[in-house]
């Protein structure tokens, strides 16, 4: 089935297209406030940044947030989903104001750091409460093909959300005013997602009460204890700790990668800069184009063989690619790599979070999908800054690229191994299911 049917298929469903419309709304706010970010931090004029610069940067803008993730996953699982939503993004649209005034008096310190992660913070609670959310809004045989479509959708959107950025830049120069007037921008987007979410009922999109109320009223009083029973509880679903397993691995990979790029852009291919930015955007234009090749394919492949296979498929062609089209350092082929990795990782992402949803209770849906958060960032800033002690500032280094493209075919051989020696049946909901 196309993506386009797929689309058609599940915007049927009245609540399925309020809670798209408010992911859409929200990301896209979300690409123009990254979009001020990036050129504030990375590609300020006449600054070539070092490996461990832009590490340094990733851990400050990534790591503490993800922090948040825990607690997060707990108040999900215990507050209205609908209203986390509508306060989460009225936040956003607050905080960004904020960053914006700091960024037009000049402030490039703490205070415009810690705005950046408040905001991320806040943005922890909407994209957990989404996905925790989006169960109750399709049909549960209709889950791959919604995970198909919505954070596909939602990165279009967020890259939409980047070039009118882009626009904003040109209307506002690029000093000081430029970048506040994007995240100005971005801040409006956000706040325009609370009316969106509040077209939805308060207990639309749960939690489940009923479902083990005990045991989450616990986790509200003691968040260690629920994040560790989150953990317990995925870990007795093997389908979905393997797949946790594999998104920590291919983030590691990620952020190797998205660091080597970053320096190629802003070092080798270009004076950095303005061109610097144009030149990470066309590879970024590649990416989004991949995730969507990544998102069309995975439900057609995955009704035609296995999900343990194309996850296996797809990692195997991630190190191909980065062997052809990583290796030679041009600027005419990085794109070509980015457009292979933005496929691999929305074919892997759409797979694990399906798996993810099928094989958790809904009383933990919330905690699990943080502690997912918590790994999709943390294994980033750990490839960033793995990479950052032997990644030159040139950011040509032919070991660093052969040795991801050999971290994703081990990945890649052990998923060929589980499609063709399936274990045994998982325990809990995939017992329900059958």
């Amino acid at each position: 089935m196309s993506f386009y049917r797929d689309l058609c298929d599940v915007l049927q469903g009245p609540r399925f297209r309020r809670l798209f419309a408010t992911r859409l709304i929200s990301q896209f706010g979300d690409g123009a406030y990254q979009a001020g970010l990036a050129g504030y931090v990375f590609f300020a004029p006449e600054q070539h940044a070092t490996a461990a610069q832009v590490a340094a940067a990733f851990a400050v803008l990534l790591l503490p947030f993800s922090a948040v993730g825990p607690f997060a996953g707990v108040f999900i699982d215990r507050w209205s989903r609908r209203q986390v939503l509508v306060v989460s993004t009225l936040a956003k649209g607050a905080v960004a104001a904020g960053t914006a005034a700091l960024v037009w008096s000049g402030s490039d310190g703490p205070a415009f750091f810690a705005t950046a992660l408040v905001l991320l913070s806040v943005n922890r609670f909407v994209l957990a409460a989404l996905s925790a959310a989006l169960p109750h809004v399709v049909p549960r045989h209709k889950l791959m093909m919604a995970n198909a479509v919505t954070p596909t959708c939602g990165t279009f959107a967020a890259f939409l959300g980047a070039a009118a950025g882009a626009g904003l830049r040109l209307l506002g120069g690029d000093g000081y005013a430029g970048t506040a007037l994007i995240l100005l921008g971005a801040g409006a987007a956000m706040a325009l997602a609370a009316p969106a979410a509040l077209t939805l009922g308060r207990a639309e999109l749960g939690p489940d009460l009923d479902e083990q109320t005990d045991r989450v009223r616990t986790a509200v009083r003691n968040v260690a204890a629920g994040l560790v029973d989150g953990a317990r509880h995925v870990w007795h679903r093997r389908p979905a700790r393997y797949g946790l397993a594999t998104i920590a691995g291919h983030r590691l990979g990620y952020g190797v990668a998205t660091l080597v790029t970053l320096l190629l852009y802003n070092n080798t291919f270009t004076a950095g800069g303005v061109a610097g930015f144009a030149g990470f955007s066309v590879a970024l234009a590649a990416s989004a184009a991949g995730y969507f090749a990544g998102a069309v394919a995975t439900p057609w492949a995955t009704a035609r063989i296995s999900a343990d296979a194309w996850i296996a498929l797809l990692l195997g062609a991630g190190c191909t690619a980065l062997l052809a089209f990583g290796l030679p350092f041009t600027p005419a082929l990085f794109p070509a790599a980015g457009f292979a990795l933005g496929a691999v990782s929305q074919g892997v992402k759409v797979s694990v979070d399906t798996l993810v949803q099928r094989h958790v209770d809904d009383a933990y849906r919330g905690r699990v999908f943080s502690v997912y958060d918590m790994l999709f960032n943390a294994a980033f800033v750990g490839g960033a800054g793995l990479a950052a002690a032997v990644v030159p500032r040139s950011g040509v280094s032919a070991g660093v690229v052969a040795g991801l493209a050999a971290g994703y075919l081990v990945m890649a051989a052990c998923w060929a191994v589980r499609a063709r020696t399936p274990g045994p049946a998982d325990t809990g909901a995939a017992q329900r299911e059958g």
